[in-house]
């Protein structure tokens, strides 16, 4: 069964931008539980704008489900994280004032990097993913590094979907195959939306979990939380 993460990064932007504890973080994550989300994602950056070290602190004891923290793996990210010790962390080559993730890895060239980072966290008993594009040599030297899996950047499935859904998907579904060949699980995450994301899944079943958070805020706007999460996992039966 393939999982839905819900990334609440812009629930602590929104709160971030009055101040105070409304909404709260923490509340909404354990509602996102309760209505069905198998998964809750964070991504604290550097100026701390929406997620903050704080809110990571304040969530691990209190999720039920896994939990997946995203980041680039800087010192002070790999302190948080191996104190935490979340469920799985999600390598993305993030940098310090970038507005959002927007490409992948460069996994032969960071190899060694990665490498290290992915033996600290399995020391500490979390699954590790590694954030990548569809290119065949980069999966490959992701396999390298011994990590569990990697997340494939769907923003250009997204943004290819409406002029040709099965064009669209195909590079995905050729990398989550080779993916699964080296024997990495495969996750999947950027732009994925009401509109898109049971076309993917039809195609790639065997993902392991879709992190979405913008498109499914958003749409929580119009059709409230529950049914928006609702909605979602119907998306990946």
């Amino acid at each position: 069964m393939t999982r839905l993460s819900v990334n609440i990064n812009k629930v602590a932007t929104l709160r971030n931008a009055r101040g105070g504890n409304n909404p709260d973080v923490l509340q909404v994550a354990l509602d996102c539980e309760a209505f069905g989300a198998q998964g809750i994602t964070v991504h604290p950056r550097p100026d701390g704008r929406h997620i903050r070290y704080a809110d990571v602190y304040a969530l691990k004891p209190a999720l039920r489900t896994e939990f997946n923290i995203e980041g680039n793996p800087s010192r002070d990210f790999m302190d948080l994280v191996l104190a935490v010790c979340p469920t799985q962390v999600t390598l993305v080559p993030d940098e310090p004032g970038q507005l959002t993730s927007d490409a992948g890895w460069d996994t032969r060239a960071n190899l060694s990097f990665l490498s290290d980072v992915v033996t600290e966290c399995r020391r500490k008993g979390i699954r590790t993913s590694i954030f990548v594009g569809t290119e065949p040599e980069t999966i490959e030297y992701a396999a390298r590094t011994g990590a569990d899996r990697v997340e494939l950047y769907t923003e250009p499935y997204a943004a290819a979907y409406a002029a040709g859904a099965d064009e669209a998907v195909r590079p995905f579904v050729e990398a989550a195959s080779l993916a699964r060949s080296l024997g990495l699980g495969v996750n999947a995450g950027h732009d994925l939306s009401l509109e898109n994301l049971a076309h993917m899944h039809r195609h790639i079943p065997w993902l392991g979990e879709v992190s979405i958070g913008h498109a499914l805020i958003c749409d929580a706007l119009y059709l409230g939380l529950q049914e928006t999460v609702r909605r979602y996992l119907e998306c990946l039966k």
